[in-house]
């Protein structure tokens, strides 16, 4: 049954008629344009899809659409300010944390999400904090040092 969901993606007003029901990874990449979230397992195990909602990493292939109702969504391609990665995009790719690049949004967006939560976080807590993102490339090692170096150069502090 299609409802009317409101709601900010990527600092812009976004208001559709849609099930609501229907995964917010469809309606990001169908109905939307964005290609940042990507579909991977369908299952929410891989993390290729992930977003943030009001800050915090969802799997966008199992998040139905009206749980954004009033919220805030971000995708990868909102992070960027200005023509200006964000310092946690910068770091991904000066550490050359992607191959493919299939698996790289989400893990950044996983990446934003834990240093919202902790801005100092040891090599421990970025293991843990990312061990649910797969990457069949094995660039887990450079995620780990990209993490570390935007935590740096952001001082402590998720900037956005």
């Amino acid at each position: 049954m299609k409802e009317t969901i409101q709601f900010k993606l990527n600092d812009e007003s976004v208001r559709l008629e849609v099930d609501g029901e229907r995964m917010l990874l469809w309606v990001l990449r169908t109905d939307l344009g964005l290609t940042g979230p990507k579909y991977g397992c369908g299952e929410g195990f891989c993390g290729s899809c992930t977003v943030l909602v009001n800050n915090e990493a969802v799997r966008s292939c199992q998040y139905p659409v009206k749980n954004v109702k009033g919220k805030d969504v971000i995708t990868v391609e909102g992070l960027a300010k200005g023509g200006i990665l964000h310092p946690i995009q910068q770091a991904f790719v000066k550490h050359e944390a992607m191959q493919c690049g299939f698996c790289t949004s989400g893990m950044i967006l996983e990446a934003y999400s834990l240093l919202r939560k902790n801005p100092r976080p040891s090599i421990k807590d970025i293991i843990d904090g990312m061990e649910d993102h797969l990457c069949r490339c094995g660039s887990h090692t450079r995620v780990v040092r990209a993490i570390q170096t935007a935590s740096d150069e952001m001082k402590g502090a998720v900037k956005r």
